[in-house]
This record gives structure tokens, C-alpha cells and sequence, in this order.
């Protein structure tokens, strides 16, 4: 399971209420699987982790087995953190009602043009209101003097970014791997921004690799009740709309072809069951965007209902009874506990937390014997 963030720049700006919030008995908020790092301390972790290494190092050696070195993506990291920051700049100086301009990206940083003195000021508090609790040195602000303010996440906070998004991504493929049936493999970081990969007895690295390049369709999209399905089905949908068949049912859906969210959103999924009638669901959590995504389109959709879609397949339609800003959500939908096992697979199937770019795959062969 993903490890959580330590930190996380863009909570400088919005700090995302974990508020309750109730929908149909599909969906609702609460708190799904607890972390790793709640289990157990990080300590015992890195241990279990060192223990398992030296264990697949002496298998490696007696077997030989795939040696395969990911990299993780620092430039589109940069380019999410930043251009979230903006994001988050843009909502704080809205919901403040300050006047501006010029709101733009510009040199690794958000800048922004503020005339008005006392706005430059209301910024600054509400900056430090959100950054309250957090390391203050995850945000360098700058006031130029005339007006124009810079806020850039400074080195220490990108360096804490990094080593989240790789432990994340370690985890995430320490799943697939699991997921895929192969449970004996190492696991590691191989610098700041690479991740190293043992497999004993894998003699054919090109199988492991593909299981990182599946990719499975994954979206929440709005349903449009403007009429209903059959009628849509038989006829002409509305612009902008398409039917989709039930995952397990007859029924159809007349939903939006351009997704809410997708599985680039999601961050973990696992299966559960259900804390009032025990039935199995797969539950989901949304990364920091997905969550702040999510929270909006709930606001701005309440009494609607919208579906998740699955590889085309509409696997649960809840209707939206409140806003939802915790990031977190279960998937009911009459499932058996291997079909929400299933479904939980294919969620995290396309929820990596950040795009890896092969290095290297080799075929390591068992030392000579003496």
C-alpha cells in the first residue's frame, strides 16, 4: 500500500478538509485500509525491506534472475507540483476576493501581480493560516516591492517531493508484482530518482516489464439525465454523451464522453467490505489532485448521479448527496469478494503515481559454482 506523503508542498495553499461527507449506499467517504506506516514504524519497515533484499541477493546469486532499473519522471514531477501550486494561488486569491493579474508559470515558480498593498498582505496571511503545522521552509514567497509576488517551492521541499513519489511508486510496483504472482523480489531505491528491481528465477525480464506497461481504462464521468439510456440508445444520444453497458447488469448508462477523473487519479485501491452490512467493495483513494478534482466536481454536482467507468464498463452509479473532499470512496456494486478483489486490481492497475521510464532490464546469471 502507498506509503502517506510527508509533505506535501501544495498543502501551503489549500489544506483539504477530511469532512464526512454521505452519498448512496455505492459510494461514501470514510477511512479505507490504514497506511503501512501505520501499522508499524518506519524503522521495522526498512528492516523487513533490508532483510527481504538480502534474502533475494543470495537467491539472485544461486539462480541468477532479472536485474530491471526504473527511473522516475523529476520533470514531470516539477511540472505537477507547480503547476498545482498555481492552481491552489488561483483559489486562494478567489475565495479571498483579491484582485490580480498576471497569475502565470514562469521559471520553475508561480507569479502573480498584485496592486493593492493590503491584498499582498491577505495573501501572505492566508498563505501562513494553510502552512500552519507544515516545514516552513517548503515555500519560498518573495514580494518584489511593486506588486508582483513569486512563490516557488524551494530545494529541500522538491528533494521531500521526489523521495515521496519514489517510495510510492515502490510500493505501487511492489503491488503489480504481487498482483501478477510474483512474490519473491527486491524492491529498493537506486538514488535519488531510480528504482531498482531483483527477481530471482526470472530468466525473461520482458515479462516483468510488461506488466508496468498495462494500462487499464479508468474514469469517473457525470450520467446525463437529460432522457434516458434505452431512448438514447435507440436514437440520437445528446452532444457530448455516449451508452455504456452495466459491469454485471443489463442496464445501460447515458454518460459524458469526457471524464471527471481518471486512474491517473487514483492513488491506492484494495478491497473491503462494507461497515454496515459486511459486504465486499473495493475501496479507492485519490491523490492530491484527484482529490481536489473530486471535491469540486461533487460541489458543483450535488443530487447528480455519476458512474465509474471501467475499460467501458459502468460498475457503480451513485448519485451525489454531498460534497466530498476527503479523497477517499468504497465501489459497492453486489460484488463477491473476488469480483471487488478484481476490481481493486484493475484500479491500481492504472494508478502508478508517476510515469517510469525504463533504463535498464538484463538477465543475471547464477555464479559458477567452485
Amino acid at each position: 500500500m502507498t506509503t502517506p506523503p510527508r509533505h506535501r508542498i501544495t498543502r501551503l495553499i489549500v489544506a483539504l478538509a477530511v469532512t464526512s461527507a454521505i452519498m448512496t449506499s455505492a459510494i461514501m467517504t470514510s477511512a479505507i485500509v490504514l497506511p503501512r506506516a501505520a501499522h508499524a514504524e518506519d524503522g521495522q519497515f526498512d528492516k523487513m525491506r533490508a532483510r527481504i533484499a538480502a534474502f533475494v541477493a543470495d537467491k539472485m546469486e544461486k539462480l541468477g534472475g532479472s536485474r530491471i532499473v526504473y527511473r522516475v519522471d523529476t520533470d514531470g514531477l516539477r511540472e505537477s507540483v507547480v503547476t498545482d501550486l498555481r492552481d491552489d494561488v488561483y483559489k486562494t486569491l478567489r475565495e479571498g476576493k483579491i484582485a490580480f493579474s498576471g497569475l502565470a508559470i514562469r521559471d520553475a515558480g508561480v507569479e502573480v501581480k498584485i496592486a493593492d498593498a493590503k491584498g499582498r498582505e491577505q495573501l501572505a496571511r492566508k498563505l501562513a493560516s494553510a502552512a500552519e503545522g507544515l516545514p516552513s521552509h517548503a515555500l519560498k514567497v518573495t514580494d518584489g516591492g511593486d506588486g508582483l509576488v513569486r512563490l516557488a517551492p524551494t530545494d529541500a521541499a522538491s528533494a521531500a517531493r521526489l523521495r515521496d513519489l519514489v517510495e510510492d511508486s515502490i510500493a505501487m510496483i511492489e503491488q503489480r508484482l504481487k498482483d501478477a504472482g510474483i512474490n519473491l523480489a527486491s524492491v529498493l531505491p537506486d538514488g535519488t530518482d531510480r528504482i531498482r528491481i531483483f527477481i530471482p528465477g526470472m530468466m525473461e525480464p520482458a515479462r516483468v516489464t510488461a506488466v508496468f506497461a498495462r494500462k487499464v481504462k479508468v474514469s469517473l464521468r457525470l450520467i446525463d439525465v437529460s432522457m434516458p439510456a434505452e431512448q438514447a440508445q435507440s436514437g440520437t444520444p445528446p452532444t457530448g454523451t455516449e451508452v455504456l453497458p452495466g459491469f454485471k447488469d443489463e442496464r445501460h448508462y447515458l454518460v459524458a464522453r469526457d471524464s471527471a477523473l481518471d486512474g491517473d487519479d487514483i492513488s491506492y485501491a484494495g478491497p473491503g467490505f462494507a461497515s454496515g452490512t459486511k459486504d465486499p467493495i473495493a475501496s479507492f483513494r485519490f491523490n492530491g489532485r484527484g482529490t481536489r478534482r473530486f471535491a469540486h466536481v461533487t460541489e458543483e454536482n450535488i443530487g447528480r448521479p455519476f458512474a465509474i467507468v471501467l475499460d467501458g464498463k459502468v460498475i457503480s452509479a451513485p448519485v451525489i448527496r454531498e460534497p466530498i473532499t476527503g479523497g477517499s470512496g468504497q465501489i459497492s456494486g453486489n460484488f463477491t469478494l473476488e469480483e471487488a478483489n478484481s476490481v481493486a486490481m484493475l484500479l491500481r492497475a492504472g494508478s502508478l503515481p508517476g510515469h517510469l521510464d525504463l533504463v535498464e532490464q538484463q538477465v543475471v546469471q547464477p555464479a559458477a559454482k567452485p
